[in-house]
């Protein structure tokens, strides 16, 4: 059997990021979809949840598995799941430079493992999780760019977000008036002792 990892943070999971799973699919008989625990990246969704929309998007695609990725070297999980490629996408020629870094030190680590390069179809090529989460923010039309299930829980954290800022504003509000209340009182009391 042959098996790719496909690494990422997947914050969230674009279509860009399903359609090269599929693309892998066409290439290997298991992709395994190693999703990164990316505490530097502060990521927006939490792993166990960028875990949850990956496998009820390929739910029944009995090529794809969906695991979490602790930190440790690719090429190291790559040896655990014995796969013998690691997929990764490329989006522009921007991209070239890193990846293939990336795939050289790999290489250098592992010489057993290839990289595999795949792009997007051409609609998707500048679809990145930086940009859905910006216009998802700025509440713009994300839906031919993500999954549903996706969509979904954007608006559902944009909304948590709005009502946890709206609460933090207004005990803001509460505790500067509070504040500015007790000053003035403190002013007239203070004022009116040495009246």
């Amino acid at each position: 059997m042959k098996v790719a990892i496909y690494p990422g943070s997947f914050d969230p999971i674009t279509n860009g990021h399903t359609d090269i799973i599929d693309r892998g699919c066409g290439l290997f008989d298991k992709v395994v979809v190693a999703i990164a625990k990316s505490e530097s990246k502060n990521p927006l969704f939490s792993l166990e949840d960028r875990i949850n929309l990956a496998q009820s998007i390929f739910k029944g695609n009995e090529k794809v598995e969906v695991v979490g990725f602790p930190r440790k070297l690719t090429v190291d999980l790559a040896k655990d799941y014995g796969a013998c490629a690691i997929i990764r996408g490329l989006r522009a020629v921007s991209d070239f430079e890193y990846e293939f870094q990336l795939a050289t030190m790999n290489r250098s680590l592992a010489p057993n493992i290839e990289s595999i390069f795949l792009t997007p179809k051409e609609s998707l090529i500048y679809v990145s999780s930086s940009l859905i989460k910006e216009i998802s923010d700025l509440k713009g039309d994300i839906s031919k760019f993500v999954h549903p299930i996706v969509e979904q829980a954007l608006r559902a954290s944009r909304h948590l977000a709005l009502t946890s800022f709206t609460k933090k504003s207004s005990s803001l509000i509460d505790d500067r008036f509070t504040n500015s209340a007790f000053a003035f009182i403190a002013g007239l009391a203070f004022s009116s002792i040495y009246i």
